[in-house]
């Protein structure tokens, strides 16, 4: 039996040592927020946080996890960064597909604990490990600078075929 700290639970779980977090996180936990990409940790729609730090949980086994606390998009809106990532999403309504958003969010909820304030350079660097098939990388980066600032920067939102 191991006992994970999952969004700020213990969780017990029976699985083999090797079984990779993300599925022990989707079938045994319940949680299905967190996505399966491409299964070798390289498109990053996988991404949760163990410590705050995100890592790609389809190639790391659950016995490495250790007494490290793991954050997943259900408990990340807990947070302030990832509250205000969260908001910053839905306002700039950055989502088209939606499937590597969790990832996404993740890894931006990451980056802004770290660097309050970032770059467009700064962006680009934490979230090229992160891909989005429907190409919302400039929506992207816009609600991360939202998030960080409260401000926009550059992209106009558009309501009922008006800038707002």
């Amino acid at each position: 039996m191991i006992v994970l700290r999952v969004n700020g639970e213990d969780r017990q779980v029976d699985v083999p040592p090797e079984m990779p977090l993300l599925w022990v996180l989707r079938d045994v936990v319940g949680l299905t927020g967190t996505k399966f990409g491409c299964g070798i940790a390289q498109c990053g729609a996988c991404t949760v946080h163990l410590d705050g730090k995100p890592v790609r949980s389809c190639q790391l086994p659950v016995s490495a996890i250790g007494d490290r606390a793991i954050t997943t998009i259900e408990g990340v809106g807990t947070t302030p960064e990832g509250a205000k990532v969260q908001q910053a999403w839905l306002a700039l309504d950055v989502v088209q597909c939606g499937y590597c958003q969790s990832g996404q969010i993740m890894s931006a909820a990451a980056l802004l604990a770290r660097t309050p304030k970032p770059s467009d350079a700064d962006i680009d660097a934490a979230m090229s490990g992160n891909i989005c098939r429907c190409g919302t990388y400039v929506r992207i980066r816009e609600a991360i600078h939202q998030a960080a600032t409260g401000e926009a920067h550059g992209l106009q939102v558009i309501v009922d075929g008006s800038p707002s």
